[in-house]
């Protein structure tokens, strides 16, 4: 995995897009490193691919700065940025050979004869599609076109890949296959790729780290099991995965524990990973479902552990899972997953009083209502 401390690939400055009265990107400042495999995610409208299209150049920011490997790109055109793009259209030549469509931006940097053939073969074989190179696109599949538009992004050696969402035409079992494609092909090519998806699995999968996008701004940025396992606000808790929000107050701190009250739940408390809270103070705690145990009234969960009481409503079998929706005190509902190691029956039925109990280690505290 690149580190951080690599060069910056691309530097966002404060960088905003408005388009009349409305702001489609808000003052994002950003930096991805050289060889990162960096992903956008974000709900469709978040602006996650008009900051896409800003960087390749076929958007100017209203404000801010745009740079790529330490040159101010603000008003240089698309076809003079190191930059090249895959859509999700795949936007293939339709009356060109695969061949042909590969070797396109190879030949207009004035690549021609050996030295041609060569970074052609070498593309196709990287996308495994050598002995497809007299077909036209027509003739494949929808994922060996995708294969097909980034081997020709790739022929012709840009700093950086630009990519949009391009996994989202294909099918759920072509989409996973295709990931594991891109993640091969990006580690042997070593390029940047800045990758713009609203698929929360296949940003967590790809990655090597990510910025979560919504209404024109950053949430989070970090590594996935950061953004998965400490969520930094409400949105991402809520869009990343399944999560489980609390409304508490602060009680007290105890060490580097902020202890909390909230409606029929003992013993919740929270790390402080730094953060400085105050007593009364409203927050929101999260905890992930499959970090949550159910417990039958008489068996007692471990010493020490968040344990909340309430009805089981729903059971939704999900093959390798089981999901269980539960009523609790106030109102709210909490869900719980459990691996399928035993049956269903065993676990739980709706109308069952249970106990849901979990490690406060996984417990983490979101934005506060009086920040």
């Amino acid at each position: 995995m690149p580190d951080t401390f690599a060069p910056v690939e691309v530097g966002l400055h404060g960088v905003t897009k408005r388009f009349a009265d409305q702001t489609a990107v808000d003052g994002i400042t950003l930096r991805v490193h050289e060889g990162e495999f960096f992903s956008v995610l974000g709900p469709s409208g978040c602006g996650k691919t008009t900051l896409l299209r800003m960087i390749a150049g076929f958007e100017h920011p209203t404000a801010g700065r745009i740079e790529l490997d330490g040159v101010d790109m603000v008003g240089v055109p698309p076809y003079r940025r190191d930059v090249n793009t895959v859509f999700q259209s795949y936007a293939l030549f339709p009356h060109m050979s695969v061949w042909d469509n590969v070797a396109y931006g190879v030949r207009r940097k004035g690549v021609r004869g050996t030295e041609l053939k060569k970074v052609v073969g070498e593309h196709l074989e990287l996308v495994r599609l050598q002995q497809y190179a007299k077909r036209r696109p027509a003739q494949l599949s929808g994922g060996q076109q995708q294969r097909v538009a980034i081997a020709r992004a790739l022929a012709a050696g840009p700093r950086l890949l630009l990519l949009d969402e391009p996994l989202g035409a294909l099918d759920a079992v072509l989409r996973k296959e295709l990931q594991i494609e891109l993640m091969r092909i990006q580690r042997e090519v070593g390029t940047t790729f800045l990758y713009v998806t609203h698929d929360q699995e296949e940003a967590l999968v790809l990655s090597h780290r990510i910025a979560v996008m919504n209404a024109g701004r950053l949430e989070q940025v970090g590594y996935p099991e950061d953004v998965y396992e400490r969520p930094a606000t409400r949105f991402v808790a809520g869009f990343i995965g399944t999560s489980n929000i609390l409304d508490a107050r602060v009680s007290g701190v105890d060490g580097g524990w902020a202890l909390l009250d909230a409606p029929g739940v003992t013993g919740l408390r929270a790390p402080l990973h730094r953060r400085v809270v105050r007593h009364g103070q409203r927050v929101a705690a999260t905890v992930r479902p499959e970090k949550v145990h159910l417990h039958d009234l008489d068996d007692d969960p471990p010493a020490g552990w968040c344990v909340l009481t309430g009805t089981v409503r729903d059971v939704v079998y999900t093959g390798v899972s089981t999901q269980y929706a539960v009523d609790v005190p106030g109102g709210a509902g909490l869900v719980a997953f459990a691996q399928n190691t035993r049956r269903v029956a065993d676990a739980g039925s709706p109308g069952q009083p249970v106990r849901m109990a979990w490690d406060p280690d996984f417990t983490v505290l979101l934005e506060s209502a009086d920040d």
